[in-house]
């Protein structure tokens, strides 16, 4: 009877340790939703944010970042999609706009199954090509689980200059020396991992991965631009960093990070 009690509190103080270190696991999709404009619909201009909403609750993440996201615009039938999109997941939205767009508003968003607290957008510098779309930052105070906190900030940097990119990263890097708690940065960063932006990064941030996945282009994906990366962090260890092959709903593949939090 004792030996039977013994087995049933290590088997109890087993699940009791493995809740408690999933709960500190961060699950964090970054994701290009091309305005919710599936490939090969581009043609028609079809708008499916329903397939969207589908690959996002498919993997329950807790936070997202999304680029090219629509609000408002005629080309997208007037909907805020960052809105929708928060409906269809159940979790709260920040829209970040970018640029005036065909009657509404274009950029990036965030979605969070946590309150979005102390919500900001930066405009990101374009000094070396000053006709350069404009570029911004949007950032979000999570309180997460155990009182632990952190900032999460979605982007999407210049597409066409690399020097943009290059004082877009810097500005970046200022951007997360000034908070004291770990900062997480998502979004399409237009860059590959050997690049000079990329390496500007890299003097700053912990990337989720060292050997990523490919995300564009979604059939045959032959480079990554889509990354997901910390910094002011000591307590952060990867779990799992993976491309998601799901090709109709837009012309980038997700990526979904899980990391523990110490």
């Amino acid at each position: 009877m004792k030996s039977s009690l013994k087995i049933l509190s290590a088997l109890l103080l087993c699940a009791c340790s493995y809740k408690a270190a999933a709960g500190d696991t961060l699950r964090i999709m970054t994701y290009n939703i091309h305005h919710c404009n599936p490939p090969t619909k581009s043609k028609t201009g079809e708008i499916d944010v329903d397939a969207i909403a589908r690959v996002i609750n498919s993997r329950q993440p807790d936070l997202v970042a999304l680029q090219e996201v629509d609000v408002n615009t005629k080309r997208s039938g007037g909907i805020d999609q960052a809105a929708q999109l928060a409906a269809k997941t159940g979790m709260h939205a920040y829209f970040g706009k970018a640029i005036d767009h065909d009657g509404g508003g274009y950029g990036v968003a965030i979605l969070s199954k946590f309150p979005l607290r102390d919500t900001q957008t930066i405009h990101l510098p374009e000094t070396a090509n000053p006709g350069s779309e404009d570029r911004v930052v949007a950032m979000a105070r999570i309180n997460f689980r155990n009182g632990k906190k952190f900032i999460f900030a979605c982007t999407h940097m210049d597409v066409s200059n690399a020097a943009v990119r290059d004082e877009q990263a810097s500005e970046i890097n200022k951007i997360a020396a000034a908070t004291r708690i770990p900062f997480i940065l998502a979004g399409d960063l237009n860059c590959k991992p050997e690049s000079d932006s990329y390496q500007i990064l890299m003097k700053k941030f912990t990337p989720s991965c060292t050997d990523c996945g490919f995300t564009i282009p979604v059939n045959n994906p032959n480079r990554v631009i889509d990354h997901i990366m910390w910094t002011n962090a000591t307590g952060f260890k990867v779990q799992r960093s993976e491309v998601i092959n799901e090709p109709y709903p837009s012309d980038h593949l997700p990526v979904v990070a899980e990391i523990v939090i110490k």
